[in-house]
């Protein structure tokens, strides 16, 4: 497969364990799985075929690692807008999380804070240089530090994805340190 079909299949896949299932007809469990023969048969069905080889290859090659094969299942590791309980434990984060923006959100996260918009959870990334690449897919990259470890010892809770993305319902403007 070359890269142009991974990347296509990576988004189909996106596509419809994050956002839209029910377009090719798939009904995702509460937690966000669906069995894999049934993924693979509803994308034949709407005119998108993916063998098993490619299937796997997405999953495994992704570099984001946006997905998770289970026995027979897979589901997206988070960034759903359908809603599903990805049923993680709440954990204790480090003391700086990070998150990467563009200067055209600034002016609200000043004012609101960080917000899950459309998303289940605000995303939030364990290093800067993570956060550098997500916020560069908008444009030039803002880095914020979040102080998780002062937001968790505030009680807000704290999730990780099986991806290493970890996930707060909102952070509050006080809890960032913006720069300069």
């Amino acid at each position: 497969m070359d890269d142009r079909r991974l990347v296509r299949v990576s988004k189909y896949l996106s596509q419809h364990l994050r956002h839209q299932p029910e377009h090719i007809g798939l009904t995702l469990d509460p937690q966000g799985w669906v069995d894999v023969e049934t993924l693979l048969a509803a994308a034949a069905r709407h005119g998108f075929a993916i063998t098993r080889d490619e299937l796997t290859r997405a999953v495994e090659d992704n570099d984001k690692r946006r997905f998770t094969v289970e026995g027979g299942r897979i589901r997206a590791n988070q960034g759903h807008t359908v809603d599903v309980d990805l049923d993680l434990p709440v954990v204790e984060p480090p003391e700086f999380l990070f998150h990467g923006t563009v200067g055209a959100n600034m002016a609200v996260i000043r004012r609101e804070g960080l917000l899950p918009m459309a998303r289940h959870a605000v995303h939030l990334s364990p290093d800067r240089e993570t956060a550098t690449r997500v916020g560069a897919r908008r444009g030039r990259a803002i880095v914020l530090v979040v102080r998780s470890g002062e937001m968790h010892r505030a009680g807000h809770a704290f999730q990780v994805s099986a991806n290493g993305v970890w996930l707060v319902a909102h952070v509050p403007p006080a809890h960032i340190s913006f720069p300069d």
